[in-house]
């Protein structure tokens, strides 16, 4: 009988391995990961990653409220490490505020708000608040807001944010008028107290009262908190 193939030396005496042997694969260098970064796989999918987040949130905060929503249930919602969360919003109180900008999407509106000038404007703002309570997609995480707003700071500041100085601050400054600041927070009032009345107290006939008559009875009061001097 013979024994195992013995390994023929090579130059300078090193043994070789026999030809039937599969070369030795070189390892994958493992790149570790430090505490609370996403890993690089869910990193790289980009901004297709971060809509998916906010939509997971808008949905989260609509259906649970503020105080019952987290970070780690929006993640599962997403598909996503809560690190990657994390990595690309922030705090609760940041993805909130993302959240709920995804329903009223400032940066397009305040251009279309404001229009050929001041004329007109009243309505064009009341037919725009109007229209994102009307939309049952974009009217449930505003809900959200809007009662959470009653209790708790954090909500209270997003909406602050958001009606105030993101929409309706802008549209005053543009129009140059004195006292911008307490003009829109006049306006904001109004259609706040019409979204609280209407859509979450419920009461009638203004629940139920048709949006374009809602329109035409409040846009000639923003038209003045707005531009008449």
């Amino acid at each position: 009988m013979t024994g195992p193939a013995a390994e023929t030396p090579g130059p300078g005496g090193d043994p070789r391995p026999p030809k039937d042997s599969p070369s030795p694969q070189p390892r994958k260098a493992v790149r570790r990961r430090g505490p609370g970064r996403p890993r690089q796989d869910e990193a790289d999918e980009g901004p297709g990653t971060q809509e998916r987040i906010r939509l997971a949130a808008r949905s989260e905060f609509a259906a649970r409220g503020y105080d019952k929503t987290s970070v780690r249930g929006i993640a599962k919602a997403a598909g996503v490490d809560p690190a990657l969360v994390h990595h690309y919003f922030g705090s609760k109180d940041e993805l909130f505020a993302t959240a709920i900008e995804l329903s009223m999407e400032p940066a397009l509106v305040v251009p279309a708000i404001l229009g050929e000038g001041p004329e007109g404007i009243g309505e064009r703002l009341a037919r725009y608040f109007l229209g994102i309570w009307e939309n049952p997609v974009t009217r449930a995480p505003l809900l959200a807001v809007i009662r959470s707003a009653l209790t708790h700071e954090a909500a209270a500041k997003v909406l602050r944010g958001l009606v105030l100085r993101r929409v309706l601050e802008r549209v005053a400054a543009d129009l140059d008028v004195p006292d911008p600041t307490f003009r829109a927070e006049l306006a904001a009032s109004h259609m706040v107290g019409i979204a609280i009345l209407r859509y979450v107290v419920q009461v009638e006939p203004l629940a139920s009262a048709d949006p374009e008559a809602i329109v035409a009875l409040v846009a000639p009061t923003l038209q003045r908190y707005l531009t008449e001097g």
